[in-house]
């Protein structure tokens, strides 16, 4: 399969995430709405780097996967998406431009694409943890927290807490590490109200979405969700409502976990990119990477397991 590591596509003002190449689109031609080309490359990070080796296939599963959260949370009114449109509206060379000549979407960038409203980002991670894993795990061995939660005593790597918490973290740059924060320090960052909202909608999701995926035989243990306000054409908010965005509940922002395997008291299988960590953490102990840029190269049997995982979440979790 051909693999989409970088995007070049005849529109405005690229930028590129981790995993995702933006583009300005002309305005809504009805509303007026300034809109992105939010396109969902091949490439993977881990422990914050892009690693230089694709996983083919991937952007296309994580749109469909996206695009499927997103109606399914829009649907149960537990927030509003920035999705203006997903697969469903960008068909094979689906034109993005008001004229031929700006360019039309080639088929294997449609696939990896969803339009959507343009945002002024809340800078801040909006993580909730049903289950006790990765650097969550690391703080309570440390200090019997999580981002100033206090849990009890006693809990296994992997087991489920008493109830699900929220726990934020800084919006890092490219390049730069996410840190966990406490809510306290994230009042202090955008204010209370703005953080108490996002909790609360952060954690309808989650148990929601967790319900969903536990009926399909899979443990969501944990995810994590960016918002942002709406804005016009000068980056002047339009609405004081915060609207989901950038993706929800993709392996790659999210830990699923199958139900059959699960056992607290160690690492678990999992359909998420925890099997390319865990196989650069082995890089690690070895001593030949050390967790900054560039990463190692993927062997191949990393990226046919890693696909093959995210495959299988896709069509577990929406047929």
């Amino acid at each position: 399969m051909h693999a989409v590591f970088e995007t070049n596509l005849p529109l405005t003002n690229k930028r590129q995430g981790k995993v995702r190449d933006i583009y300005d689109l002309p305005a809504d031609p009805i509303t007026g709405e300034p809109r992105l080309l939010i396109v969902a490359t091949d490439r993977i990070s881990a422990f914050d780097v892009v690693l230089p080796t694709p996983i083919p296939g991937k952007g296309e599963l994580l749109t469909q996967l996206s695009t499927a959260w997103f109606r399914f949370i829009e649907a149960k009114g537990l927030a509003k998406t920035h999705t203006v449109s997903g697969e469903d509206l960008l068909g094979t060379g689906a034109s993005l431009a008001p004229s031929a000549s700006e360019g039309v979407l080639p088929p294997e960038i449609a696939k990896r694409s969803i339009v959507a409203r343009r945002c002024e980002v809340v800078p801040i991670e909006c993580v909730v943890r049903g289950y006790i894993e990765g650097s969550g795990w690391k703080e309570y061995q440390q200090t019997g927290e999580v981002c100033g939660v206090a849990l009890p005593a006693g809990l296994q790597r992997g087991g489920q807490l008493p109830e699900p918490i929220f726990t934020p973290a800084t919006k890092a740059e490219l390049g730069e590490h996410d840190e966990n924060i406490t809510f306290e320090q994230a009042c202090d960052s955008v204010g209370r109200g703005v953080i108490e909202k996002l909790r609360d909608m952060s954690l309808a999701i989650y148990n929601a979405a967790a319900a969903h995926a536990r009926e399909r035989g899979i443990i969501l243990a944990d995810t994590k969700f960016e918002f942002g306000w709406p804005v016009d054409a000068n980056g002047t908010r339009t609405s004081d409502e915060l609207i989901l965005i950038d993706e929800a509940l993709t392996p790659d922002s999210s830990r699923y976990w199958p139900v059959d395997t699960w056992k607290p008291g160690g690492p678990q299988e999992s359909f998420d990119k925890q099997y390319v960590r865990e196989y650069l953490q082995g890089l690690v102990d070895a001593g030949t990477w050390d967790k900054t840029a560039p990463g190692p190269a993927l062997p191949s049997d990393v990226i046919a397991g890693t696909l093959s995982r995210y495959r299988e979440a896709v069509e577990r979790l929406w047929g």
